[in-house]
């Protein structure tokens, strides 16, 4: 998975309850999450010891894309 923090509508808003803040530190431009991982951020997401991925991206401005098992 490429996650664009560089194309999120709500960066700087919504970046310190994202997921790539809290596993990555502050957001770089792209930040890319093994396949393999990311059923392992999902289960974390899911049982609520970390936060979803907050993206939002102008295709998206619906609301909050969440990353996880339940999505």
């Amino acid at each position: 998975m490429i996650i664009d923090c560089g194309t999120c509508q709500v960066a700087g808003l919504a970046c310190s309850d994202c997921v790539v803040t809290v596993l990555l530190g502050p957001p770089a431009a792209t930040v890319q999450i093994a396949d393999d991982h990311q059923l392992a951020v999902g289960v974390l997401t899911d049982s609520g010891l970390i936060p979803p991925l907050r993206l939002v991206t102008a295709d998206n401005q619906l609301g909050v894309r969440y990353v996880g098992l339940g999505a």
